[in-house]
């Protein structure tokens, strides 16, 4: 089997325009309809509305017993706790250096000025490309993008009003999403969830384009407006048989990333490098860290992974998502993860910290905007 080759991701969002502009290949009728069979049949792909329904009385509950905006206070050393518009470049910064993946931000300013001081940055770091750049402020993948020469980089910043992030590409093939909680007060915490991320790939056959090989897989036909607006005129490329090419390189399951559950990684010397890391980054006690690594025994010892992102608040038990998960098991896990928010936030508020006005939160999510 031949090297995977990356399709770079586009620094859009996620909605996708129509597919046969992108491609020229037009599904049949009936695949179609088997994609979109696929979104109402398996709950993972339902919009967000759909899977936190359920979850409105649960909210209502825990507001009226704790007060509505008391998780913002799970994590006083992050904006709102974490719920939006909080800049990512300010979470990561905190975090003990020799843990995360080598970054930089690059702040707003012309295109031609920030390309500059990305060359720089990475002649300085030594690094090389493929890198990472992504908006400072983000939500579920938005504008993420592995990025293969400076020409790409320099598209990019030209399309990016708000403040970059750069990143080294970790070699690492493996991602995951561990999810940690602690009380204040309590000497440890515990990881509530770890998640292992499963990046999409088809492979050739000699005969079929790439299009045709997404609408022809069972799971991937389902987000194939997501695959294919990525990819472009590359979709209509015939690899060779045998060839792996590779749909994604971003852990989000918005973008193709199937999430499963990997609870079998948690060990006890793992959990104690996660908090040890998490003791060590002020005001942080619940959220989810994404994390990089090449060698599982190495991340079951606690060593050998570097961490991408920090999510708080506004950051799920994306455990939720296996396939194998069903609707109400799911719910169940969101009742514990959001209960323990709650519970978090009244112990902070208890040892001083004041909540957000109602105001302060409704006025932050209407006038939050992707960078």
């Amino acid at each position: 089997m031949s090297t995977p080759s990356t399709a770079a991701p586009a620094a859009t969002g996620e909605a996708a325009p129509e597919l046969p502009e992108i491609t020229g290949t037009t599904p049949s009728r009936r695949v179609r309809f088997l994609a979109a069979w696929g979104r109402v049949r398996s709950w993972e792909f339902w919009p967000s509305w759909a899977v936190y329904a359920p979850m409105v009385p649960v909210f209502a509950w825990l507001g009226f017993r704790y007060g509505l905006t008391t998780p913002a206070l799970s994590n006083p050393g992050i904006p709102l706790g974490g719920l939006i518009g909080e800049s990512k470049w300010d979470t990561l910064s905190v975090l003990p250096p020799e843990w995360i993946v080598p970054s930089a931000i690059i702040p707003v300013g012309d295109a031609e000025g920030r390309l500059k001081q990305l060359d720089a940055t990475i002649a300085c770091q030594g690094w090389t490309y493929p890198i990472v750049l992504k908006p400072d402020q983000g939500f579920r993948g938005t504008g993420v993008r592995v990025i293969a020469s400076r020409r790409e980089a320099g598209e990019y910043l030209a399309g990016c009003r708000g403040a970059v992030i750069a990143q080294a590409f970790h070699p690492g093939p493996h991602e995951v999403g561990v999810f940690y909680t602690r009380s204040p007060g309590e000497n440890s915490g515990r990881i509530f969830s770890i998640t292992g991320k499963r990046f999409p790939s088809v492979v050739g056959d000699g005969r079929s384009s790439v299009a045709e090989l997404v609408w022809e897989h069972p799971r991937f036909r389902i987000q194939a407006a997501a695959h294919l607006e990525r990819l472009g005129p590359r979709a209509s490329r015939i690899p060779a048989a045998g060839e792996t090419v590779s749909l994604e390189a971003i852990g989000n399951h918005c973008r193709g990333t199937m999430f499963v559950d990997a609870a079998g990684l948690i060990t006890q010397d793992l959990t104690a490098a996660i908090d040890a890391i998490s003791r060590a980054t002020p005001g942080f006690f619940f959220g989810r860290f994404d994390i990089r690594y090449a060698d599982e025994a190495e991340l079951r010892a606690g060593r050998g992974f570097k961490i991408v992102e920090l999510n708080g608040l506004s950051s799920e038990s994306t455990n939720i998502y296996d396939p194998s998960t069903g609707f109400w098991q799911a719910q169940r896990v969101l009742r514990a993860q959001w209960r323990l928010a709650f519970e978090i936030g009244w112990a902070n508020r208890l040892r001083g910290q004041v909540p957000p006005r109602v105001l302060d939160v409704v006025r932050a999510w209407w006038t939050y905007q992707p960078s």
